[in-house]
């Protein structure tokens, strides 16, 4: 049975970039831990937007161009890019349907033992992703890390891994 963990977002935007936080240059060392000692397979998300962005329903209600891709701040940080062996889902919004086929396909090919999420931000992408996961996979221990998330807020963090909790992730 194979063990998957999901790297969410760990793009230097959301570290130390357009929408950095004091809380998510505090994850990158474990994140960068986690990965390292984790013993299944190592899936990456990337948040990518094109020059439209702040034309589209998100740069409207966020309008912080961010994750532009080619830019540096699109970029996984390097410390995370070092360690990725495959190339990463990019997705246009929150959550990943491509992630969530990928893992169904996962699962017909071996079965999956549990999916382990980490990354940013825990109260937007990791969240819609966990739901998103579960939504694909229902059978499916799903667990967040959450020494190895950061929110937007330190407050939207905790509110998020609650929301989660009720819905039957783990939060570890």
């Amino acid at each position: 049975m194979q063990n998957i963990l999901i790297v969410v977002d760990m793009q230097n935007d959301f570290i130390d970039g357009a929408l950095g936080t004091k809380e998510a240059l505090e994850i990158v060392p474990r994140v960068v831990e986690k990965v390292k000692a984790f013993p299944g397979k190592i899936l990456f998300t990337r948040d990518t937007h094109e020059e439209n962005y702040l034309n589209t329903q998100e740069g409207q209600k966020l309008p912080v161009p961010h994750c532009i891709k080619g830019t540096s701040g699109w970029e996984i940080c390097p410390e995370l890019e070092a360690l990725r062996k495959e190339n990463a889902v990019d997705k246009p919004t929150f959550g990943s349907v491509e992630l969530g086929e990928k893992l169904r396909k996962m699962q017909e090919e071996e079965p999956i033992g549990c999916i382990t999420l980490v990354g940013l931000c825990t109260d937007i992408c990791v969240i819609s992703n966990a739901m998103l996961v579960k939504a694909f996979l229902p059978e499916i221990r799903i667990c967040v890390d959450a020494s190895c998330c950061a929110g937007v807020t330190p407050e939207s963090h905790e509110t998020a891994l609650r929301a989660m909790k009720m819905c039957h992730i783990d939060v570890i």
